[in-house]
């Protein structure tokens, strides 16, 4: 038997260039949760990495959390990240090791990932290409070609945001 219904169009992406030691990336949580509570799985929100160069932590925190989605809960160990950005400056890997154990993660291995390095091709692709298309701060998000810097102000980002997803949306029921 086959299925006639038309098949399910693919929910537009916004990617989401994120740095886990910016202060500007732990305000943009606030409009993340916003997007996500009100898309759900309509709209597929992406990670990806741009550690900079002047905060010294950065780079192992988007290992970190690359360890975290392996393990299933990359979203979650980001918020927990950007929620304490100070303590990660502070106290540096130690920091992220024990985000992993109050998460309930296998922190062991997360130490093991970022002596090791296995996630480092992920955040150098990220990072090469956010160069690539333009990003030069965190956070930045491009959606349907469009990117919109986050790191100058979040004013009005949000709204943006849910403007050209709310057009792609009815585009794929029209």
């Amino acid at each position: 038997m086959s299925d006639s219904s038309p098949a399910r169009a693919a929910a537009p992406v916004l990617d989401v260039w994120c740095e886990l030691q910016c202060p500007d990336c732990r305000d943009a949580l606030d409009d993340l949760r916003a997007l996500r509570a009100r898309y759900g799985d309509r709209l597929e929100l992406r990670l990806r990495h741009f550690p900079l160069e002047k905060h010294k932590h950065a780079f192992a925190a988007a290992q970190a959390c690359e360890e975290a989605a392996e393990q299933g809960q990359g979203w979650a160990y980001a918020e927990a990240v950007l929620g304490r950005v100070e303590e990660l400056s502070r106290a540096g890997e130690p920091f992220l090791i024990e985000v992993a154990r109050e998460l309930g993660l296998d922190a062991e291995e997360f130490d093991t990932a970022l002596i090791d390095g296995r996630h480092i091709l992920i955040v150098d692709a990220d990072q090469a290409e956010g160069k690539a298309i333009g990003v030069t701060g965190t956070p930045t998000y491009v959606i349907d070609g469009e990117r919109l810097d986050g790191g100058k102000s979040q004013e009005g980002l949000r709204e943006r945001v849910e403007e050209i997803v709310d057009r792609l949306l009815a585009g794929q029921d029209g």
